[in-house]
């Protein structure tokens, strides 16, 4: 056996006796995933884009699973792109609506909380002389409808909010910001759904969305396939150039046996979205109350109220420990949780989603991110408590050290 199977091996061993709580980063995917992604790389490797029969089947698995899309939220095959991530819709989203209509305006509208993928996007617009308004929120993770109305002006051409925070689980009024912005034909609104889909309603034509990423690989999918609904007639202005794929707006072949394993992943979630969104938010609100009663150290952020906040995302700092020494602690019990954003989690840097949240330095500095999926159970979250516990016990002598 060469050296890298036998690693493989050997690290697939030790992760199977751990307890996964690190779904907003990746999730495991299911084995029919797995199976149908094998199956379709192995006989459909033609280039969908050839005219020969081999191309035109690959063409075809393509146009079935837009389709498989498109039933799913309730809107046109040919409103979907796909894309190589969440990172790519929301950068094509986002500058590809600004730069083909800043003859409009130059006015962009976001909130302080977004993922890096959109934060930079907007970074590097405003390099480019776009102006951006970063909305505010408040202790919850919240933005305020009045705010976001009275940020818009006659040069606004962009709002890009999205649907639940990546890292404490927030989730934003996305139908009131939709019906808010029906009175502004010429305003676009965008919405990265990439911690939603799946997990929570996601209404793209109901509630007025013109632009809405998602990632297959947070719902079980394979990485590396992401998806972008562009409203029917919208164009955007391509990142890359070199070839006519997906609506002319993102060159470049087709990862089909990605984009066919994802729509079944996308399928697959959103049948079971309700019992599996009613199962999660038991497993919430218990791990929630076993903190509060038995873990004082670890303070909540976010909100109790399942109204406000993702099913599957539970968010504690610790204030005055570093959020990784925690987090390679519960793994030595038996649990993987995460920092913040997969993106972010290698700086040392408080985060800065919890200090737009009003939270200080210390506090901001000090967070874990727990987030869960269908196959977690109640005995689960028990033994996660417990880990927590402990793991708690045994760095409070420590607490007071400085970073």
């Amino acid at each position: 056996m060469r050296g890298l199977d036998r690693g493989f091996l050997i690290f697939r061993k030790v992760l199977t006796k751990l307890l996964y709580f690190d779904h907003c980063a990746s999730t495991p995917p299911y084995d029919e995933v797995v199976d149908t992604f094998a199956e379709v790389m192995k006989a459909h490797y033609a280039n969908p884009s050839s005219i020969h029969r081999a191309g035109t089947e690959a063409d075809k698995l393509i146009a079935r699973s837009r389709a498989l899309l498109a039933e799913q939220f309730g809107v046109k095959p040919e409103e979907w792109l796909f894309t190589s991530g969440g990172t790519e819709s929301n950068n094509l989203a986002i500058k590809g609506a600004a730069r083909q209509f800043k003859s409009r305006g130059n006015h962009l509208i976001t909130t302080r909380i977004e993922h890096a993928s959109v934060n930079d996007a907007f970074g590097q617009l405003e390099q480019e002389g776009f102006r951006v308004t970063y909305l505010p929120v408040n202790s919850t993770g919240h933005i305020d409808l009045d705010q976001l109305s009275s940020s818009i002006t006659d040069e606004t051409i962009l709002v890009s909010i999205m649907h639940v925070n990546n890292e404490v689980g927030s989730i934003q009024p996305i139908a009131e910001i939709g019906k808010l912005l029906s009175a502004y034909p010429r305003i676009l609104f965008h919405v990265d759904a990439v911690q939603s889909i799946g997990k929570l309603p996601v209404k793209p034509r109901e509630w007025g969305i013109d632009l809405l990423s998602g990632s297959a690989h947070k719902l079980r999918g394979p990485k590396g396939i992401g998806y972008l609904y562009v409203r029917e007639g919208l164009q955007l202005q391509p990142l890359q150039s070199g070839g006519s794929q997906e609506r002319g707006m993102r060159a470049g072949t087709q990862n089909v046996p990605g984009i066919v394993a994802s729509a079944k992943a996308l399928r697959m979630a959103m049948q079971a979205e309700e019992q599996t969104r009613s199962r999660m938010y038991a497993l919430r609100d218990k791990l929630i109350q076993h903190a509060a009663m038995h873990i004082p150290e670890l303070k909540l952020n976010g909100s109790e109220d399942a109204a406000l906040m993702a099913p599957h995302i539970v968010h504690f700092s610790y204030p005055g420990m570093k959020p990784e020494v925690i987090v390679h602690m519960l793994e030595q019990h038996g649990a993987i949780v995460s920092t913040k954003s997969a993106c972010s989690s290698k700086d040392n840097k408080p985060s800065r989603v919890l200090l737009a949240m009003g939270a200080n330095s210390e506090h901001a500095a000090g967070g874990i991110r727990i987030s869960f999926g269908d196959e977690h159970s109640e005995q689960d979250i028990d033994k996660l408590a417990e880990m927590l516990r402990r793991t708690v016990a045994q760095l409070k002598p420590l607490e007071r050290s400085r970073f």
